[in-house]
C-alpha cells in the first residue's frame, strides 16, 4: 500500500507530551500513511504549542501544533493513545463509544474480552475480534517486556509447541516514564520488583499466543512465570528466558525457526515493519542495550546465548527497545496493520 503526502490519513495523539507521546511525535512526523493534525495533553498544557511545551523535544515540522485538552473530542477517526493508565481507561472507552478507532499503548483495556491485544507478526488474526471495522474500537499494544518475549517465543510456539516459560527481565529506566530517575541517580542500583509487570507478562503472553474461537480468545495453555527488575539502563528491556518445548528439538532447528520468522507486517510491507523482526547475534557478549537496542530503527528484537537448560529445555537472552518496539513503534505498526486490513479508509 502506497500513500502520498496529499492522501495521508489525519490522526490524533492523546498524551502527546509524555515519554511515549514524544516517541509517537518523532515517528509520526514524517509517516507516509498518517498525518498528525491533533495533539492533546493535560489541561495544564492545553493552549500551548508543542514548541512552547517541549522545545527541541518535538520534531520541527510539528512544533506549531497547538495542544488540546484530553477531555475534548478529536475530529480524526484514528486516535493514538499514550495516556497514563490512571486516565486511559475511561477516556479511551469514551473515544471508542464515540466511534473512534483507538490504538493504545496503555494497559487498562488490554485484557478486555473484546479488545485485540496484538503483536502484529504473531497474532494479526485477533483483529477479527472487531466484527464491524467501521465501528468504534480499541486495539491494544502489549506491555513493553511482553512484546520482546512473545516475539522471541512465537517461532518456537508455531513450530514445536511451548509448554512452560520462565523469564527474568532487566528493564530500562525509560519504562518508568516521566518519573524515571537519571542514569546518574540510579547508577549502582537495582529495583527487584516492578509492581504489576510480572502479572502483565504472564497473562498477556498467554492471550497473544492464544487461539481465536467463537469470537473470543482462548488463552494458550502454557505456564509462564516472570520476575521483573529495574536496572540502570536508559533504553532497552532485556529478558533471560528458559523454556520447555513440547518435543525434542536441536539447537540448529531453533536457530532456523528464528531466522525464518516473519509475519503479516513483512508480507504487507508496512512502513514501520522491520525487515527481520528477530535478529540472531553470535557471541557471549550479546545482546547489549548500548550496542543492539536500535536494530532496524528499534523495531527488531535481538536474541543471543541460545543454549541447553538443565532445568527446562533451552535458554536464551533477548533484547527489545521498550520505547519503540514495546511502545510507540509497536502501536504504530498495529495501526498500519489495521489500515492494511481495511479498518481505515
Amino acid at each position: 500500500m502506497e500513500s502520498s503526502s496529499e492522501s495521508r490519513l489525519p490522526v490524533s495523539l492523546y498524551g502527546a507530551t509524555g515519554v511515549v507521546g514524544q516517541r509517537f511525535l518523532a515517528l509520526l512526523s514524517d509517516h507516509p500513511w498518517f498525518e498528525l493534525v491533533d495533539v492533546r495533553s493535560s489541561s495544564e498544557s492545553a493552549g500551548q504549542t508543542l514548541r512552547q511545551r517541549l522545545g527541541d523535544g518535538s520534531p520541527e515540522s510539528l512544533q506549531d501544533l497547538v495542544l488540546g485538552d484530553i477531555s475534548g473530542a478529536p475530529s480524526c477517526r484514528l486516535v493514538f493513545s499514550a495516556l497514563s493508565p490512571d486516565v486511559a481507561g475511561e477516556r479511551e472507552a469514551a473515544l471508542r463509544d464515540a466511534g473512534h478507532l483507538v490504538v493504545t499503548n496503555a494497559s487498562p483495556h488490554r485484557m478486555d474480552e473484546d479488545v485485540p491485544l496484538i503483536v502484529p507478526e504473531v497474532n494479526p488474526g485477533h483483529l477479527e475480534l472487531i466484527s464491524d471495522p467501521s465501528a468504534g474500537a480499541i486495539l491494544a499494544n502489549p506491555n513493553c517486556s511482553t512484546t520482546g518475549i512473545v516475539l522471541a517465543l512465537a517461532p518456537f510456539w508455531e513450530a514445536f509447541g511451548v509448554e512452560a516459560v520462565h523469564a527474568v527481565t532487566l528493564q530500562a529506566l525509560s519504562g518508568m516514564g516521566a518519573q524515571a530517575p537519571s542514569l546518574e541517580e540510579f547508577a549502582g542500583k537495582l529495583s527487584p520488583s516492578i509492581p504489576g509487570e510480572e502479572e502483565k507478562i504472564e497473562a498477556e503472553t498467554c492471550r497473544i499466543l492464544g487461539a481465536l474461537e467463537g469470537g473470543k480468545v482462548r488463552p494458550a495453555q502454557l505456564s509462564v512465570a516472570a520476575t521483573t527488575n529495574r536496572v540502570a539502563v536508559l533504553d532497552g528491556h532485556t529478558a533471560c528466558v528458559s523454556l520447555a518445548l513440547a518435543e525434542e528439538v536441536s539447537r540448529e532447528e531453533l536457530l532456523s525457526a528464528w531466522a525464518g520468522f516473519s509475519g503479516a507486517p513483512q508480507e504487507l510491507e508496512l512502513p514501520s515493519a522491520p525487515e527481520e523482526p528477530i535478529v540472531w547475534l553470535e557471541g557471549e557478549d550479546a545482546p547489549r542495550p548500548d550496542l543492539h537496542v536500535d536494530r532496524e530503527r528499534g523495531m527488531a528484537i535481538t536474541v543471543a546465548r541460545l543454549r541447553e537448560c538443565p532445568v527446562l529445555d533451552w535458554r536464551f537472552t533477548t533484547l527489545s527497545h521498550n520505547a519503540v518496539r514495546g511502545a510507540a513503534g509497536g502501536a504504530l505498526l498495529l495501526a498500519e496493520l489495521a489500515m492494511a486490513r481495511g479498518f481505515l479508509r
